[in-house]
């Protein structure tokens, strides 16, 4: 099972559609390692940096467990891990700093540049959470298939995606990205959100999370929207069939506001 996840620093190319690339993924099992920097002539690294001011060997990830671990090999540089959750949280590896655990579920690698940062991201998907009115027990803990965090922003985009079919019925249709912004943006945590996270949240969701096949798996691409609209309805489908999103998860979301009628009152 894949704990670990690094999305490589994007690739700012574009075809002459001007469609980006998809994000590239690196999946990491327990013990598994990947080393990041800018490289030496004949070594290519798993994650590669290449600004001039990274070192050749800059440091390198460690799967191990719900957690990572961060090698810091650079004798000057401090790096800086951010917490993409969190508000303004962060965690500092010193130069020279060997298998600095990082319990952050969404993280930024952040390395001083000659242009700027050079930075990349990891996840990990698979934190354990104890079940609830549990105590000591012999043996192995027993850890859930699908790890969700109710604090995380993506859960924010899950009910929100749901929240249509649990206030109505089976049929209701499913909000688009646009309409999951707008749904959310009256929370603090989500006033920067936009159009592109909300669909990155999801693939996230997918992928990561619930583990839902899509078309990145069988090599097919998105067509007309299709795709897209199909990875929701699985995803709606999976989690209320499982029941990891129920009625009590719409408490958070914002109030929904009141409408003035034409007469004045209130609708």
């Amino acid at each position: 099972m894949d704990t670990v996840i690094i999305q490589l620093p994007e690739d700012i190319r574009t075809r002459p559609g001007g469609d980006r690339r998809r994000p590239r993924l690196l999946h990491m099992g327990p013990g598994e390692t990947k080393d990041f920097g800018r490289g030496s002539p004949g070594i290519t690294l798993p994650v590669v940096l290449p600004d001039p001011g990274v070192s050749r060997h800059a440091g390198r990830i460690e799967a191990a467990g719900d957690y990572w671990r961060l090698s810091n090999f650079s004798p000057a540089a401090t790096y800086v891990v951010e917490n993409l959750e969190g508000a303004g949280e962060y965690v500092k590896v010193a130069p020279g700093r060997l298998g600095a655990p990082v319990p952050f579920e969404f993280s930024r690698v952040v390395l001083p540049a000659l242009e700027g940062n050079a930075s990349f991201k990891v996840f990990a998907p698979q934190h354990a959470y104890a079940e609830a009115g549990t105590g000591p027990a012999l043996g192995e803990q027993t850890v859930s298939p699908f790890s969700l965090d109710p604090t995380a922003k993506y859960f924010l985009v899950l009910v929100a995606l749901c929240e249509p079919r649990l206030r109505t019925s089976s049929g209701a249709a499913l909000p688009g990205a646009g309409e999951i912004v707008e749904r959310l943006r009256p929370l603090e945590a989500c006033r920067d959100l936009t159009r592109s996270a909300v669909n990155y949240h999801i693939d996230y969701l997918a992928s990561a999370k619930l583990r839902l096949r899509s078309a990145e798996d069988d090599g097919r691409p998105d067509r007309d929207g299709a795709r897209v609209g199909a990875k929701r309805e699985d995803l709606v489908t999976f989690a209320l069939r499982f029941n990891l999103v129920r009625e009590e998860h719409l408490a958070v979301l914002p109030r929904r506001s009141l409408r003035p009628c034409p007469a004045g009152g209130e609708a």
